[in-house]
């Protein structure tokens, strides 16, 4: 179904940048036409291999039949969904917002691009950079289903899990942000409980391996932190800022929906917290704001990690 179809994709970013460029080899090697790309911050240098590079966001719309969206937040994602729905003699006739948003925005998104005869998915994806360099993000597409099938040979090119989880815009946010809760919530919980260990002379690689084969084992145990803290390279590619956001987008989606709360207030704190200290970090990091609120004798103890 996909054979013939112009694919825009704009935003080249950490998330964005690998999953236009699987994207991109995906439709050289069934000989389709290559998609149209285009970043605010520069699009020749992000551009993948085998990509058509676009001056501005019109020139996406101009000419690619389906566009997809991979931008840092709400704010930006309305600007260019704006931008393409107005646009006089657009070529896109449908619009698939890869970023994380917020239930509210995704729901306007969608009124927004119906008010202009577009088609809209909501559509977040998780996984992380090493994921979608990989190919095996998860998808959550909130939307019409047909509109799925249709183009689920392009999807599957940069996402290895796709979930078709609801067909009203937000409700593919809504599930994203309960899973970066959990992570976020998790990846704080890891930092503090193994800096604890730490006070009590034991080893940070010794606790990894003993709690990744028993119960409080978790993704961000098992990865994050073998990968990126235990390295001392704190680089998932996920910003803390972003982190941050989702946190506070979740927090308020809970809280306007009346669900019950007991952790969110408190994660969401630590997270707007670590953001204030170090807002240009890696999320990784949160290793290390936790760890300088032990006390001085406590903290040597790490040897620099």
């Amino acid at each position: 179904m996909t054979s013939g179809v112009t694919y825009g994709f704009i935003g080249l970013g950490n998330m964005g940048g690998p999953m236009a460029a699987n994207l991109a080899a995906h439709l050289a090697a069934v000989k389709g036409p290559a998609p149209v790309v285009f970043d605010a911050a520069g699009t020749a240098e992000r551009a993948p291999e085998g990509a058509a590079c676009a001056a501005d966001t019109a020139a996406v719309a101009r000419q690619a039949d389906l566009v997809f969206l991979s931008l840092p937040d709400g704010a930006a994602v309305a600007a260019v969904a704006g931008d393409i729905a107005r646009l006089p003699g657009r070529r896109a006739a449908a619009l698939v917002d890869l970023s994380t948003v917020g239930i509210d925005a995704a729901r306007d998104l969608d009124a927004l691009l119906a008010g202009h005869g577009m088609a809209y998915a909501d559509c977040p994806v998780s996984g992380g950079r090493i994921g979608a360099q990989n190919a095996t993000i998860s998808l959550m597409w909130a939307g019409p289903a047909d509109l799925l099938e249709a183009h689920r040979p392009a999807l599957a090119s940069f996402a290895g899990n796709i979930f078709h989880v609801g067909d009203r815009p937000g409700q593919g946010q809504a599930l994203k942000l309960l899973n970066n809760f959990l992570s976020a919530t998790i990846t704080a919980a890891t930092a503090e409980a193994l800096l604890f260990g730490l006070t009590q002379g034991l080893d940070l690689k010794t606790m990894l391996d003993a709690v990744n084969v028993s119960s409080g084992g978790s993704n961000a145990s098992r990865e994050k932190f073998v990968r990126r803290v235990l390295t001392g390279t704190f680089d998932s590619g996920f910003d803390t800022a972003l982190m941050a956001k989702d946190m506070e987008l979740f927090a308020d989606s809970l809280r306007r929906a009346g669900s019950p709360e007991v952790f969110a207030a408190a994660s969401e704190a630590v997270w707007r917290d670590f953001r204030d200290a170090m807002p240009a970090s890696d999320h990784m990091e949160i290793y290390t704001y936790i760890r300088d609120r032990l006390p001085p004798a406590a903290a040597a103890e790490e040897n620099g990690i």
